[in-house]
């Protein structure tokens, strides 16, 4: 059983189809998106790399143009809904170091579970950044954490998340992380999941 360990050299960040069309559907999407920015940022700052998808982007539009995407990695059209496509296969396969993918995007019960179920049975180790991930409706998006942490990923926050891939204040580019967190988390409603 994986502890869950985040380490920056052995990980790489998943950002699943944050597009502008789903604006208007997606519950606290303005919140996602600003949690979203601040793994994207660390991402940078700590040369994780970072692959990018967008879901039929000819209907559905280009990722939101606030998200700071361009030190992406691959950046793939798709309609699959698993992001687990074989440009990103061939990117892993090219990166086999990284074995730890931080997931996170829309929608939690359909493409961020089903990219997380088919990373685990890739064996790679999946951590969903909650306060980063949502759907249409919060049901949806309450059984998606759980079937994920079910089936072997780790659940975690974006600053927690931040932090984990510094491992240590003494991090050369702590400072810079700090500018990050220093402001807290947008609110995602995570806590009315609490008591279920």
């Amino acid at each position: 059983m994986s502890i869950g360990r985040i380490i920056a050299s052995r990980t790489a960040m998943f950002c699943c189809d944050l597009q502008d069309k789903f604006r208007p559907s997606i519950q606290h999407f303005p919140a996602i998106l600003s949690n979203a920015n601040r793994l994207l940022e660390s991402a940078k700052i700590l040369d994780v790399p970072l692959v990018v998808t967008e879901q039929y982007p000819k209907g559905l539009g280009s990722t939101c143009e606030e998200l700071n995407i361009g030190h992406c990695k691959i950046n793939c059209p798709k309609t699959k809904f698993s992001m687990v496509l074989p440009e990103v296969q061939a990117f892993l396969q090219n990166n086999s170091s990284r074995q730890t993918i931080v997931l996170f995007g829309i929608e939690a019960h359909v493409c961020i579970q089903q990219t997380a179920l088919d990373l685990l049975a890739l064996g790679y180790k999946v951590h969903i950044v909650v306060d980063a991930t949502s759907s249409r409706t919060d049901v949806d998006r309450f059984f998606a954490f759980q079937r994920m942490r079910q089936a072997g990923a780790h659940l975690t926050t974006s600053e927690s998340m931040i932090l984990g891939l510094a491992g240590a204040s003494d991090h050369p580019n702590f400072k810079e992380l700090q500018k990050i967190i220093k402001t807290e988390a947008a609110d995602t409603n995570l806590l009315q999941f609490s008591c279920m």
